[in-house]
């Protein structure tokens, strides 16, 4: 398995979990042609997509798939602010788990400014239990199992105060519905990681943080490896690293 990304931060967000027989998206907040670029121009093999939110950083493209074929899940709440109309769309139910391809998928409830945001536990034979989590304030919930992680690392809270001083607004914004470093170590720190592969920062703010010292201080809390998404990062994405 790897693991593509396609865009990632605040101007649009897309991931690509994919082999040789099939791929699964995650999120399509980027135009089209771009996620169409990734796939070289082949969606025969993209089981679907599944999206965590109606903002459109995460959510652009949603009618454009939907139009060139591909079932786009995501909650009522999400679909309904996007005003989807499609027979491709596709509802994820909470707690039910559901196949895509030979992908597992089940979906969490996250909090966050949108009409019914969620996270995903995706799992796969070839990368095994994959946690994505992005635009949430905190994580409410443990998991079991985990072999790969994909998680926002959005601020640093002390940069955001210097930066942001005197735009209250856009402190709280972030503040209220984004992921800081110091909440993800916690949130990283708080489940087993004993068979965890591969941990991704994603969504950071191109002005509020640091990525050699995000990846540094996840490194040295979690003693796993750590990589910092950028567009275009194309990485292996297996259970274990052999």
């Amino acid at each position: 398995m790897r693991l593509k990304v396609i865009g990632t931060g605040s101007k649009g967000n897309a991931y690509l979990l994919y082999n040789e027989e099939e791929a699964l998206l995650i999120e399509c907040g980027v135009g089209i042609k771009a996620i169409k670029q990734a796939l070289n121009f082949d969606l025969s093999k993209l089981v679907a997509c599944i999206v965590t939110h109606e903002h459109g950083d995460h959510a652009k493209s949603m009618n454009d798939l939907m139009a060139a074929g591909i079932n786009v899940y995501a909650t009522s709440g999400t679909h309904d602010a996007c005003g989807t109309r499609n027979h491709h769309r596709a509802l994820l139910l909470s707690d039910i788990a559901f196949l895509l391809g030979r992908f597992m998928i089940k979906k969490f409830d996250i909090k966050h400014d949108a009409a019914e945001p969620c996270g995903f536990l995706i799992n796969h034979p070839e990368c095994g239990t994959t946690l994505f989590l992005t635009d949430a304030i905190y994580s409410a919930y443990t998991f079991k199992g985990l072999n790969n992680i994909i998680i926002e690392a959005n601020y640093d809270p002390l940069l955001a105060k210097h930066k942001l001083g005197d735009m209250e607004f856009l402190r709280n914004r972030i503040i209220n519905n984004h992921m800081s470093i110091d909440t993800c170590i916690d949130a990283l720190k708080a489940n087993d990681l004993t068979a965890v592969n591969n941990i991704v920062l994603i969504h950071l703010s191109d002005s509020n943080s640091n990525e050699a010292d995000f990846k540094r201080r996840v490194q040295n809390a979690t003693g796993k490896t750590c990589t910092v998404a950028s567009n275009g990062l194309d990485m292996n994405f297996n259970k274990t690293p052999f």
